[in-house]
């Protein structure tokens, strides 16, 4: 008995180490000691620690993010604060499973230097595929600067934009009708990045 108590207290810890809670929601992640939630200057800060390349086994695509524990989303809006520490970061959206969702890909590289930056991607089963324009300027070119970004999804139509400090990027407009509803998230495809003022609103499924 005292062997079987031990086990499950393990096991219980294990799964609430993989989540996390900030901005209001409670986050899943890969592995809890990756990220950091604390407070800065007044504010709130999730903190990527760690940068975990894809495994070279498996389709390429981002695997080191958080995502709101939410219903799936209809329409959204995720507006944040954010800073690269590296090169880039990524929010997620339409996120059905760990093969089936979209991000946008926000980079100090513009996607004409680098056509796997700066832009929205598409994972179904397989590689990530871009599915937006290659033609506009990067969209963080400073890093350890903080941008203000906001990314605005429909699921009917299939159209996500994002802006960045409130203007557009063209490079970051694309249209997906195959994934539907999901949910949303914030991390980075192999770097690190910190994420502060997060705000998630829209229409989940079945909800107005």
């Amino acid at each position: 008995m005292r062997l079987l108590a031990t086990l499950l207290l393990t096991a219980a810890n294990l799964t609430a180490a993989d989540h996390m809670e900030a901005f209001g929601f409670k986050w899943s992640v890969p592995t809890a000691a990756d990220w950091r939630v604390e407070s800065q200057d007044g504010k709130q800060v999730m903190q990527m620690l760690t940068a975990r390349p894809p495994d070279k086994d498996k389709p390429r695509k981002p695997t080191q993010f958080a995502l709101a524990d939410t219903a799936d989303f209809e329409k959204v809006t995720l507006e944040a604060e954010v800073k690269r520490l590296a090169k880039s970061l990524i929010i997620v959206y339409a996120y059905r499973d760990d093969l089936h969702f979209n991000y946008a890909h926000l980079s100090g590289d513009s996607a004409k230097e680098q056509i796997v930056h700066n832009g929205i991607f598409h994972v179904y089963g397989g590689d990530r595929v871009r599915i937006s324009r290659a033609e506009a300027p990067a969209s963080l070119p400073a890093a350890g600067e903080w941008y203000k970004v906001r990314l605005d999804y429909d699921a009917t139509s299939g159209t996500v934009d994002v802006t960045v400090n409130g203007q557009p990027n063209t490079s970051l407009h694309g249209i997906d009708l195959s994934l539907g509803a999901g949910q949303v998230g914030l991390g980075s495809f192999f770097e690190t990045a910190v994420f502060r003022d997060v705000r998630i609103t829209g229409r989940t499924m079945g909800k107005l």
